[in-house]
């Protein structure tokens, strides 16, 4: 009888090839790259995506979240005049955008010297995805007492670690060094956009002295 023959298994799916599936909405992303960041670079990988797209749903977003809460502390809680803060805000926000660009040129130029495969679509989605903790974190500068909670963002290095050498294609033993290349060229971009922003502010407001990175008195 048919129903005594033995059934051969279903084979599982193959792998969605790179470039095929569309993009997750901004909260199930941001969910899954912090909870279960391992198998979400595979998904991110596979991907269909631009850099349009990916600045549009995502980076403009998130990346607004510590301008605005910047915004919103700075002048209720520590009651810095408003132009100052505003223009601060105005001047980081575009800086960091710009940042997350010049980071994915960076990992996409610095692919072969670390023998990955130079994909700049890749790079940008590394240097993108991989922020997301540090801008959720963002939204602890609402409260200025409680931004040593920004420590939290440091996820975001755990997050480039994993997505960097899958997406670059690089091997183990050349991983630790491209992320460690890769987090320097980060923390230098980081204090240029501070720096730029201090002085820009300070220059415009002259009651404003910026004494050093957070710390403002009046003449």
């Amino acid at each position: 009888m048919d129903e005594d023959r033995p059934t051969e298994a279903t084979p599982p799916p193959a792998p969605a090839p790179a470039g095929s599936i569309p993009p997750k909405g901004l909260i199930e992303r941001v969910k899954d790259i912090l909870i279960t960041p391992k198998t979400e670079w595979d998904v991110i990988e596979r991907e269909a995506s631009s850099v349009q797209g990916i600045y549009t749903r995502y980076v403009v977003i998130l990346a607004a979240i510590a301008p605005i809460a910047m915004l919103i502390g700075e002048i209720v809680f520590l009651k810095l005049p408003v132009g100052y803060v505003v223009t601060q805000t105005i001047v980081f926000f575009p800086l960091s955008l710009a940042a997350v660009y010049v980071t994915a040129l960076v990992i996409d130029a610095l692919a072969p010297t670390f023998k990955g495969v130079k994909n700049f679509m890749n790079a940008f989605k590394v240097a993108a995805y991989s922020q997301t903790a540090a801008w959720i974190v963002g939204v602890f500068w609402i409260v200025p007492r409680l931004a040593f909670l920004m420590i939290l963002g440091l996820y975001s290095l755990y997050l480039l670690y994993l997505g960097l050498p899958k997406l670059m294609k690089v091997k183990e033993d050349q991983a630790i060094g491209y992320v460690g290349v890769v987090i320097f060229v980060q923390l230098i971009l980081y204090a240029l956009v501070m720096t730029i922003m201090w002085q820009v502010a300070a220059a415009f407001f002259q009651p404003v002295i910026v004494i050093s990175p957070g710390v403002v008195t009046y003449s």
